[in-house]
C-alpha cells in the first residue's frame, strides 16, 4: 500500500472562463477561498474575440482577455487563489469528500468542486484558419457578427448551429453563403426552411457538396478572400484529385466556422454525474435554489459544460454566480476544513 499527499481545499473550480472567474469571485466573498483551476484553455473561448461589444458595462467594448484578467484580478481580490493546472479526474470519496487528480499527478480533495471547464469550439484545421480566429475568423456569430456589417460572409457547417448562425447573419451581412460538405443538411427541417425562405429571398447562398479549403488575409487587414472545393458526390476534400472536383475563391469579409462544440467534460467521466449522449451535464435546473448541482453531491455544473444553447459571456457569468451560491448553501452544513491541511491518504482508499 502506498501513500502520497493530499492538499484539502475548500471549494475547487475547474476553468478560468467567465463562468469559472464569476464563481470565483462570489466563492471568495463568502470566504470560501476557492482554488480556480485554469485548465489548458486559460480564459476560455472570449480571448479569442478581439472586441467583446455585448457584455455589459463596456459601451466600447473590451478586448475578450482584458475581461478576462480584469475578472481574474477581481477574483484574487476577494481571496481565490489561481493556478496552472488540468484536471483529469474527479471522483467522490467514501469520506464524502472530492478527489481531484490533475495531469501532473498533483491531488486535492475538496468540499465542493465547481466544473467550469467549458466547451471547444471545433475547428477545420485549413491554412489561416488559426492565423485568422479572431481578425476574420470567428466560431460565434451572435458575438462578432456585427463587426463585418455590409461585408459578404461564409458560414462552414450543415446542422443546427450553422443555420442559426447564418440565419443571424442575414441582420449585417449583404450575402451570407454557407458551405457544407455533403448535399443534405443535418440541421432539424424548421432551421433548413428558414434558411431556405432567406435563400428564395437572396439574403442567402447555399453551397453544397462544398469545402473550406484555406483563409486568405492578415490580422491588420482581416480576412480577405477563401479558396473553396466542390465536387457534386460530397466531400470534396477527400477528392482534390477527381477530375469533379473544382476549386474557386470566394471574396468574404468574414469566415464562421459552426461545426458544433466539444464539452471539456472528460475528467468527469466514471463519476455519477449525468451527461447526455455529447458530454454536456445535466444539472438540477427548475426555479428554486440548487440549480446547477448534479446528479452527485457537492460537484456543480455552470457555463459551457451544461449550456449547449446560449453558449454567451453573460449566460455563463449568470450560471457561474449560481454555482457558487448553490455550492455555498451546500457548504454551509459542512465541518470546516483549513485551506492547505495536508493530509496523508492511501491510495487505494481513495476509491
Amino acid at each position: 500500500m502506498t501513500t502520497e499527499p493530499v492538499e484539502h481545499r475548500r471549494m475547487i473550480i475547474a476553468g478560468t472562463g467567465i463562468a469559472g472567474l464569476t464563481a470565483a469571485i462570489y466563492a471568495g466573498r463568502s470566504n470560501n477561498a476557492p482554488l480556480v483551476l485554469e485548465g489548458d484553455e486559460p480564459g476560455g473561448q472570449l480571448t479569442l474575440t478581439s472586441d467583446v461589444a455585448n457584455y455589459p458595462g463596456f459601451p466600447d467594448g473590451i478586448g475578450g482577455p482584458e475581461l478576462v484578467n480584469r475578472m481574474k484580478e477581481q477574483a484574487e481580490q476577494f481571496g481565490a487563489e489561481l493556478d496552472h493546472g488540468v484536471v483529469s479526474h474527479v471522483e467522490k470519496r467514501n469520506d464524502g469528500r472530492i478527489l481531484v487528480e490533475l495531469s501532473d499527478d498533483t491531488r486535492y480533495t475538496t468540499d465542493a468542486f465547481i466544473a467550469a471547464s467549458g466547451a471547444s469550439a471545433r475547428t477545420l484545421g485549413v491554412p489561416g484558419e488559426d492565423e485568422l480566429m479572431g481578425y476574420g475568423v470567428s466560431t460565434c456569430a451572435t458575438c462578432d457578427g456585427a463587426f463585418f456589417r455590409g461585408e459578404d460572409m461564409l458560414v462552414v457547417g450543415g446542422g443546427d448551429a450553422a443555420m442559426e448562425e447564418a440565419n443571424f447573419l442575414t441582420k449585417f451581412a449583404d450575402t451570407v453563403y454557407i458551405a457544407h460538405r455533403r448535399e443534405n443538411f443535418r440541421a432539424e427541417d424548421y432551421w433548413i426552411d428558414r434558411v431556405q425562405e432567406k435563400a428564395d429571398d437572396g439574403e442567402i447562398e447555399i453551397m453544397r457538396n462544398t469545402e473550406l479549403l484555406e483563409v486568405h488575409g492578415s490580422p491588420e487587414d482581416g480576412v480577405d478572400h477563401v479558396t473553396l472545393a466542390r465536387n457534386d458526390e460530397g466531400y470534396p476534400k477527400d477528392n482534390l484529385d477527381d477530375p469533379g472536383t473544382e476549386t474557386v475563391d470566394l471574396d468574404v469579409g468574414a469566415v464562421f466556422v459552426a461545426i458544433g462544440h466539444t464539452p471539456n467534460t472528460d475528467y468527469l467521466e466514471g463519476t455519477d454525474v449525468e451527461m447526455d449522449e455529447t458530454g454536456y451535464l445535466k444539472t438540477a435546473g427548475g426555479d428554486g435554489g440548487g440549480q446547477t448541482e448534479t446528479a452527485v453531491e457537492g460537484i456543480f455544473g455552470a457555463g459551457d459544460v451544461v449550456d449547449h444553447h446560449y453558449q454567451q459571456a453573460v449566460t455563463a457569468g449568470g450560471m457561474g454566480s449560481k454555482a457558487a451560491i448553490d455550492a455555498d448553501e451546500y457548504l454551509e452544513d459542512l465541518p470546516e476544513v483549513e485551506a492547505g491541511t495536508a493530509e496523508t491518504q492511501a491510495a487505494e482508499g481513495d476509491d
